[in-house]
């Protein structure tokens, strides 16, 4: 009674109207951010996309240049394979028992699709470009044009172009050496082995890993969906940091000589690692573990 006689009762009922009107524009506000967030991550997809196929369109319209000036329609490798285990080894065996002229065997470790040394792309001709499908390898070809391959060793050697009477290939390349850890790394799951690497054999000494509660996703909505990315974010982030504290424990014990770490792509520059590369290796963790290893040290080779 008093409220409506003193005029209280219609402000309170205006402040009402404008809290409610507030929480409506705020809401609506944090949805706008989730979709400028979205639409800013689809162009940069979108981008990432157009610029793919834009140097497919060119590799494309060389190969049809090239078909139409009478040079070779197209040139694909001969083989291509991945290596590992023993198979590895022997075709190592074989390039590594080439023997030439004094500079009749070129090697070049080629680490960008763009810059392919002149010496590779003379040797090659029109062949060079499946160096550049390739990169970053190591290219192996003679004088003779009787070899002519690229690797891509797990542990690539700075970029180097020489010619020699026989094909520079170094095991530490392309296997492990000493005492080392291996991690796989993903948004949910981590994983860890320390390994000792004496002559041709390799022995896991230790092996762990846990998994993480993450969000996965969350269905599309104003602000309660701006709160599940940062509470995803969030949890991502201990996640990670869980991670370095279990290599650095591990260090600690075994003291190893390096680290390795593969996994999701996005998160592998997170870590301090002698060597980095993705591999989609997922489910329980020591099982993901030996995929992921498996994964690391494959060597994939093609005939050029």
């Amino acid at each position: 009674m008093l409220d409506r006689l003193l005029g209280r009762a219609s402000l309170k009922e205006r402040i009402a109207e404008l809290e409610d009107e507030t929480d409506s524009l705020r809401a609506q506000l944090d949805a706008e951010s989730e979709r400028r967030r979205e639409a800013v991550a689809a162009r940069n997809e979108a981008e990432e996309e157009v610029n793919r196929l834009e140097d497919r369109i060119a590799e494309l319209e060389d190969r049809v240049e090239r078909a139409e000036g009478g040079d070779a329609a197209s040139v694909d490798y001969r083989a291509s394979e991945a290596l590992h285990g023993a198979r590895l080894d022997d075709v190592l065996a074989r390039l590594g028992g080439v023997e030439t002229d004094p500079e009749g065997a070129l090697t070049a470790m080629v680490v960008d699709e763009h810059d392919v040394p002149d010496p590779v792309s003379d040797a090659l001709g029109e062949r060079a470009p499946l160096v550049e499908r390739a990169a970053p390898c190591l290219v192996c070809v003679d004088d003779a044009e009787l070899v002519a391959a690229t690797l891509a060793p797990p542990l690539a050697p700075d970029a180097f172009c020489e010619w020699g009477d026989a094909f520079r290939l170094e095991r530490s390349w392309f296997a492990p050496t000493g005492r080392y850890a291996l991690a796989l790394v993903r948004a949910d799951l981590f994983a860890v082995g320390v390994y000792d690497a004496t002559g041709d054999a390799v022995e896991r000494v230790h092996a762990e890993g846990f998994e993480s509660d993450v969000k996965a996703k969350h269905s599309k909505g104003g602000f309660s969906q701006s709160r599940f990315e940062r509470r995803r974010e969030s949890q991502i982030d201990e996640h990670l940091d869980d991670a370095r504290d279990a290599l650095a424990a591990l260090d600690d014990e075994y003291g190893y000589d390096a680290c390795y770490v593969t996994g999701q792509t996005t998160l592998l520059g997170e870590f301090d690692a002698d060597a980095r590369a993705p591999s989609d290796a997922s489910g329980d963790p020591r099982e993901a573990l030996a995929a992921a290893a498996r994964d690391f040290w494959t060597v994939p080779y093609h005939s050029l």
